[in-house]
């Protein structure tokens, strides 16, 4: 049985259990997918089924992942599929264990509000944010959020972070950014933001026949709206 409930892999070379990063963003970034997808589903459609589903998998996947072995969760076994091939990025498993323990914590939350209760409430919205920008972050930029609250938490810094952004070292030339690089980026976005909200004003819903009844006759009138 000890076998089998555990939770990271002893490597040779670490001193403390260890974990593949690259197949935790991996299944970051299928939960993510997933999860976009059932947030986006609800909101168009106004129905929660598949929400209901996605929330049901994601606190059983956590679970499997932190009270049995990670080995085991659905997402990661997808996540190794995909990046078997590459060598793997071992990180400490004790922050990744904290990270997913918070993700499991939402994802009850919300399995009681979604799925057991059936809240209409601005919580599970908010928790839904959450949760999507955390997966957003490992999975993308290779940030684990939940890591860094474990260093807020335990005040002390965990051992083997992804891309060895726990050891003091100073930037390569590769990697830092210039004031006329932010420049470029401010620019960019206030360029893109104007754009945006000047052909959203310009709008206008298509014309749409409005049918009109009276006495027994019926005829057509175009409106625009809704």
């Amino acid at each position: 049985m000890n076998k089998i409930l555990y939770f990271g892999e002893e490597v040779k070379g670490y001193d403390v259990p260890v974990l593949n990063e690259r197949e935790a963003r991996a299944g970051a970034g299928i939960l993510f997918l997933f999860a976009t997808i059932s947030f986006l589903n609800a909101y168009l459609t106004h129905r929660f089924t598949f929400t209901q589903i996605f929330v049901t998998v994601f606190m059983v996947d956590f679970f499997v992942r932190i009270f049995i072995n990670p080995k085991f969760a659905p997402s990661l076994i997808l996540g190794r599929l995909f990046v078997q091939h590459q060598s793997p990025e071992y990180v400490g498993a004790a922050q990744k264990r904290f990270a997913w323990s918070i993700g499991f914590i939402l994802s009850v939350i919300m399995f009681f509000i979604i799925v057991i209760f059936e809240y209409m409430t601005p919580i599970k919205i908010a928790i839904c944010v959450l949760c999507l920008a955390f997966l957003f972050s490992e999975s993308v930029f290779g940030i684990c959020l939940g890591c860094k609250v474990y260093h807020w938490v335990y005040h002390k810094s965990p051992h083997y972070c992804p891309g060895n952004v726990c050891e003091i070292r100073s930037k390569e030339e590769i990697q830092k950014i210039s004031k006329t690089q932010l420049a470029i980026v401010a620019v960019s976005l206030i360029a893109i933001s104007g754009l945006t909200y000047k052909l959203g004003k310009n709008i206008e819903t298509f014309p749409t026949e409005k049918m009109t009844c009276q006495t027994g006759k019926c005829s057509s009138s175009k409106y625009k709206g809704y």
